[in-house]
């Protein structure tokens, strides 16, 4: 089975949010599992990634990513040359911003929100995982502050916002509800019940129009990673035993 990716029309450089489909990694990892600390082996995993820099048509030793603490910070990717192989992560961050030709930046999720942006004007990409905490720290407006700081126009930026837990599979507590209907507006909570679900991408595209962004420069793909057992990892469906998306955007102008 080939890799499969899902993009967006709205950006011009290559992208993609990854799916389950073209790995060699088996049983609650199968296949395309991008992981490394979920319990998958670390050689399978390794092709994984030599498939998925094939299959993007980037070069391995130019992919760059962090150690995800579910925090705001974005940082900037080194930009040496590499080697052949993967690289090691950048520290701890939540997202990572390139203005480097044919460097590609990448976050991982597995429910999480997954958001790329890029910056037409300046020819400067970012890719920022988002969850509740993230989102609640406004981390996807903290990544289009550094682009506008950098020369960007906040109304000329792009993002694409990829598949993540949607507010059907997405229960949470009643305070956490309450804390994002404060924080951004009763349209993120939809009761099913007595049980308060979160629209935790909603919260997200609020953030990036927040920050500047037109509503039509963000296109919203709005796959459920906890409804489709066949496409997508989930770790809220799968009780924390499950792989890890990539999801990435290259730098080429």
């Amino acid at each position: 089975m080939s890799t499969e990716f899902l993009t967006s029309s709205l950006l011009p450089v290559p992208h993609g949010f990854t799916t389950r489909a073209g790995g060699v990694s088996e049983g609650p990892f199968a296949s395309l599992n991008l992981g490394f600390s979920v319990g998958d082996e670390r050689a399978r995993v390794e092709e994984n990634h030599r498939r998925l820099a094939e299959a993007a048509g980037a070069a391995l030793g130019a992919l760059s990513r962090v150690s995800q603490v579910h925090g705001d910070r974005v940082q900037e990717a080194r930009g040496g040359e590499g080697d052949a192989g993967l690289r090691p992560t950048e520290g701890e961050a939540d997202g990572l911003w390139t203005q480097t030709p044919e460097h590609w930046v990448a976050v991982g999720t597995a429910d999480c929100v997954p958001v790329l942006l890029v910056d037409p004007d300046g020819r400067r990409v970012a890719a920022v995982h988002s969850g509740w905490r993230g989102t609640d720290a406004d981390i996807s407006a903290r990544a289009v502050e550094l682009l506008v700081a950098r020369g960007g126009r906040p109304e000329r930026l792009l993002a694409a916002v990829g598949p993540a837990i949607q507010a059907c599979c997405y229960e949470v507590s009643d305070e956490l509800g309450q804390r994002f209907r404060a924080r951004f507006g009763p349209e993120v909570v939809v009761t099913k019940g007595a049980r308060a679900h979160l629209d935790l991408t909603r919260a997200v595209r609020l953030s990036l129009e927040r920050a500047g962004l037109k509503a039509a420069h963000v296109d919203v793909l709005q796959a459920c990673t906890a409804c489709d057992a066949t496409r997508f990892f989930s770790h809220r469906r799968d009780a924390g035993r499950t792989g890890r998306h990539l999801n990435y955007v290259v730098h080429r102008f």
